[in-house]
């Protein structure tokens, strides 16, 4: 389940109702995005009319996690170049504490330019930036005495607790359908996040993914990348549809009910898919 903590969905009565409606439903994950700002007017690249809000998604997720119990929480997707790895690795930790190790750190490099310049980052090299700061990140989380120097961040002579639920830190899920990103997918993270209009897209980006795969090395820690998809046209998802995604390997298939203006629809979009098999 995606997309909740925006529009007509976010206040506070809605998050409670649809958050334990879809871990009551059986639901394993549910994933907020990020947009901090976004272009006035609207561009044709933003998915969102500026006027459109949308929570903070680990302030979003924190209320889930305080209104459920097993729920994987999700973001999908943080736009990494625009945090500070280190305040962003402590509040990652501090909700996968208070969560019971529920958290997933969905992330992405960016790609709307007006955004990502308001917020004081350069579009240029924020691929580069992005690998540093998980790299940065993992080393907070894991390393005895954490220390990690690079062109964008260094550090030394300095901890963080409480670390993650998870011994190895929490679980990284790379966004994205560029070289790049598929890239990122196989050499730092523990999953892959993607979507598109169905299978036909799904195929395209396995296969991105495979070519990433001869080109980085992949480190044992991380073991098998977990594919998760999000069919976006249409956004309703048959029992056909999931069984082709099983078949390619997703192992999350993550629904979108838009467009997100009636939480009546949306509780009932929840329920016409809670049978589907993930």
């Amino acid at each position: 389940m995606s997309g909740l903590n925006a529009k007509a969905t976010l206040g506070p009565a809605e998050t409670v109702r649809l958050a334990r409606l879809a871990e009551e439903l059986g639901y394993r994950s549910w994933w907020a995005g990020e947009h901090v700002v976004l272009p006035s007017p609207r561009v044709a690249d933003s998915p969102m009319e500026p006027t459109d809000p949308i929570l903070d998604p680990l302030v979003h997720l924190s209320y889930v996690a305080a209104v459920t119990a097993r729920i994987e929480l999700a973001t999908g997707i943080v736009i990494l170049p625009q945090r500070s790895p280190l305040v962003l690795a402590k509040q990652v930790a501090s909700l996968d504490v208070l969560s019971g190790g529920r958290v997933l750190l969905g992330v992405g490099a960016g790609y709307l330019e007006p955004e990502m310049t308001a917020v004081g980052v350069p579009m240029a090299g924020r691929g580069a930036r992005g690998d540093e700061y998980l790299d940065a990140m993992t080393a907070l989380w894991t390393q005895p005495a954490p220390e990690f120097h690079g062109r964008y961040v260094s550090f030394d002579h300095v901890d963080a607790h409480p670390r993650p639920a998870r011994a190895g830190g929490v679980k990284i899920v790379v966004g994205g359908h560029s070289p790049g990103a598929f890239r990122r997918a196989v050499s730092r993270g523990h999953g892959w996040f993607g979507n598109g209009a169905g299978v036909t897209d799904l195929r395209r980006h396995l296969v991105g993914l495979h070519r990433a795969a001869a080109e980085v090395d992949r480190p044992a820690r991380l073991g098998r990348l977990e594919i998760n998809w999000m069919q976006l046209d249409p956004v309703a998802v048959t029992a056909a549809d999931a069984g082709r995604y099983a078949a390619l390997g997703v192992d999350r298939l993550v629904v979108y009910p838009l467009p997100l203006t009636d939480p009546a629809e949306v509780a009932a979009f929840l329920e016409r898919h809670a049978d589907l098999p993930y």
